[in-house]
């Protein structure tokens, strides 16, 4: 086990190097890590942390180790190596990338910046899809559900109400991650690329996420936060 506060893009890369020095190729990686919190917090390397820890490091570990997927794809059949987002039907309520305001200085709510999160690991997927092809690497983005985790115990308080009003709906995180494991080594998923699921079926994403143009802006400005990493 490697550990890493995902918050920070140093602590990614350097996370991703020690990966990297382990792991020569890369069948599968799950990007799975995220939360919501209840506070604006800048981070030491100036992001957002909801932004930072859902969005950037993601898509700073998935580029740091496409050498290592690629590597894996040249010697396995097209479609077995796979990259798999967790985002959430909270993209739903995000109506676009906050282009000029990524660090919420106005109006943050832990709830919109973790929507908004969700919304860009759709659209990174959606664009790794894209830009992937060719290669034989397969992107998809899935919704887990409502998880029984602790993934609540830092929003605020109407987010953690609402938590709770749902509780009865909530999986456990072994049945929720069902999804993942499959997208991650089924046949299936790997006939296709840049698909968004929820209990192994392909399910509508918003309009917001399925826009090809703010995919690519979103790389193009992700690849700018992300530089010197």
């Amino acid at each position: 086990m490697i550990r890493a506060d995902m918050a920070l893009l140093s602590e990614t890369a350097r996370a991703a190097a020690e990966i990297a020095a382990l792991a020569p190729a890369i069948d599968a990686l799950l990007n799975n890590a995220g939360g919501v919190i209840a506070e604006r917090v800048i981070t030491g390397e100036g992001h957002e942390a909801t932004f930072a820890s859902n969005h950037l490091a993601p898509f700073l570990l998935t580029r740091a180790l496409l050498p290592h997927l690629t590597a894996a794809a040249a010697q396995s059949e097209p479609g077995s190596v796979r990259v798999v987002a967790v985002s959430s039907t909270g993209h739903e309520y995000c109506d676009g990338v906050r282009w000029d305001d990524l660090t919420f200085a106005e109006g943050f709510v832990g709830g919109a910046a973790y929507c908004h999160a969700k919304l860009a690991n759709i659209l990174f997927i959606r664009e790794l899809a894209r830009r992937l092809a060719e290669s034989g690497i397969v992107a998809h983005a899935m919704h887990p559900g409502v998880v029984a985790s602790n993934f609540a115990s830092h929003c605020d308080a109407p987010m953690r109400a609402y938590m709770e009003s749902i509780a009865e709906q909530a999986l456990t995180p072994e049945q929720a991650a069902d999804t993942l494991v499959w997208l991650a080594s089924a046949p299936e998923p790997g006939r296709s690329s840049g698909g968004y699921f929820h209990k192994r079926k392909a399910v509508p994403c918003s309009a917001a996420a399925q826009d090809d143009a703010a995919a690519a802006r979103l790389w193009q400005l992700s690849e700018a936060l992300v530089s010197g990493y």
